[in-house]
């Protein structure tokens, strides 16, 4: 006799207002011949797997509602991004050519972020940089950081400049980054 037991999905319990069963949880599908008597506890097993086909059932069509919702939501917020920044980008572009034609000289916007990538080993580093190395989260060789742009962290910057290579990334290369990691 094999019991049967129902897995529950913790990740999905605080989204779906039911119990969430595994989408490769085996559910027996065998019925009795025709005819032949089945026992009392049989028919109950049998109820009880239909019902678990059905809760299963129910509960694949919610998690594909789900997946569709959160794919669509997941398109409009990248297609508002997308649109922020071609508006922020077309701002600058306005702002220099307003500049142009006024005879004046645009200042360009400081940059925000800084990527940070560490250029030197452990060997004969002095306790203060390797601190500031720790603190900046530059632990191994060739390991890269965003920091934001701020007078403590240009101040830490200052202190390891030899042991670090440093720049303002362009959204592209953000996106690279973070795409490839």
């Amino acid at each position: 006799c094999v019991s049967v037991c129902v897995c529950v999905c913790v990740c999905h319990l605080a989204r779906l207002p039911f119990v969430a069963m595994a989408e490769r949880y085996a559910i027996r599908t065998g019925a009795p011949a025709e005819g032949a008597r089945v026992p009392e506890l049989v028919k109950k097993r049998i109820a009880s797997d239909a019902a678990l086909a059905e809760e299963k059932e129910k509960a694949l069509v919610a998690k594909e509602k789900l997946l569709a919702e959160q794919r669509e939501a997941l398109k409009k917020r990248t297609a508002e991004y997308e649109k922020e920044y071609a508006d922020h980008k077309q701002q600058l572009i306005d702002l220099r050519r307003e500049a142009k034609l006024g005879g004046n000289f645009f200042v360009e916007p400081e940059a925000k972020l800084l990527f940070v990538v560490r250029i030197v080993g452990i060997i004969k580093l002095a306790p203060k940089p390797r601190k500031v190395l720790q603190l900046l989260r530059l632990r191994q060789l060739h390991n890269g950081v965003f920091l934001k742009v701020n007078k403590p962290i240009l101040q830490m910057l200052k202190l390891v400049q030899p042991y670090v290579t440093y720049g303002y990334p362009s959204l592209k290369t953000v996106r690279e980054l973070l795409y490839k990691r």
